[in-house]
């Protein structure tokens, strides 16, 4: 029979070493947390774009419809305690907010403050403006959304192209916007498929039983985990090897079938140093200008981040072309017959 005496390979790009890179580039041009300062900064001090007096009569109708169907009053105190949570989120909701990449996802600006929504500032209660017109507030939010895309496309362009070398990256601006429009389109596309009916079953279990739809929750956040792996580089084939959005969609596929483990635990790493400083960095309140420390560490963190994930990205292919091309010569090459 034939055998193969295959060489050691390489070992895989380390999770630690490709974090270090991030934070290297990053202490190294510190220039490249301006966006995401500058966008915490602008809801922060900033005026904030309310929709309260515009949504608030709708939502108050469609809760006051709710209890008018319940005879308990467990359930009629339940529907008010939700009441009372929502109408206070939709008085603090700052439509600027769809600047950054909580709603522009995969490809856009991180923001600390876009979560929070702050109503006071150091100056005493931010500035009000309210939104007037349904049409209006459609128009406004649809322009927010693609300034957003605009922004994040440029943001990820100046990290990657620091991170990996301007010659290695190299995509022009235009381009980096277009993708990011493609990218983001097909993103939006395919949540609206999957969460519309998600959102009816989960409303039908909440009718039925909310403990129930609790758990259908749980085990869906425990399982979502397996598909942000696969889609968490989708955007990276853009900037760091020219790809189009839709072979950076197959590239990310392609990388994490091979790397899962080593690049669920890179993607678990960065999660757990994001969400655990959040909350490092919302401990100042929002009338103390301590909470410039918080905005100027969480635009650091985010950058060192994104930049290590370019590293890890550009590491990672390149270990697997390296692997590839090792097991294409040992096919080409005859093994010795061994009796």
């Amino acid at each position: 029979m034939n055998v193969q005496k295959l060489e050691t390979l390489p070992p895989p790009p380390g999770v630690i070493g490709s974090l270090r890179a991030g934070f290297d580039a990053v202490s190294s041009h510190v220039m490249l947390i301006l966006f995401p300062l500058a966008l915490d900064l602008w809801l922060w001090l900033g005026p904030r774009l309310s929709v309260e007096g515009l949504l608030s009569p709708y939502f108050k109708f469609m809760f006051d419809q709710a209890r008018r169907g319940m005879a308990s009053p467990a359930d009629i105190q339940r529907i008010s305690g939700a009441q009372a949570l929502f109408m206070e989120a939709l008085e603090r909701f700052n439509v600027l907010s769809l600047l950054s990449k909580l709603l522009t996802f995969p490809i856009g600006v991180s923001s600390l403050l876009a979560g929070t929504m702050p109503v006071v500032t150091p100056y005493g209660e931010q500035r009000i403006m309210q939104v007037s017109s349904l049409p209006g507030l459609i128009g406004l939010a649809f322009l927010l959304i693609l300034i957003g895309w605009v922004g994040g496309g440029l943001y990820f362009r100046w990290v990657s192209g620091t991170a990996l070398g301007g010659e290695e990256a190299g995509i022009s601006s235009v381009r980096a916007i277009v993708q990011t429009f493609i990218l983001s389109a097909i993103w939006f596309i395919s949540l609206v498929m999957v969460m519309v009916p998600v959102l009816f079953v989960l409303t039908i279990l909440a009718l039925i039983s909310p403990a129930l739809a609790n758990g259908v929750v749980f085990v869906m956040l425990m399982l979502s985990f397996w598909l942000i792996v696969p889609l968490f580089f989708t955007p990276h084939g853009i900037f760091a090897r020219r790809q189009n959005a839709f072979y950076s969609v197959f590239s990310s596929l392609r990388m994490t079938r091979f790397t899962l483990p080593t690049s669920g635990m890179f993607v678990l790493s960065a999660f757990i140093l994001y969400r655990g400083l959040n909350y490092l960095w919302s401990i100042p309140p929002n009338d103390s200008w301590m909470m410039l420390v918080g905005i100027a560490g969480h635009a650091f963190i985010t950058t060192a981040l994104l930049a290590a994930s370019f590293v890890y990205y550009r590491d990672m292919n390149a270990w697997l072309q390296t692997v590839f091309e090792q097991v294409q010569q040992k096919q080409t090459v005859p093994g010795r017959q061994v009796q």
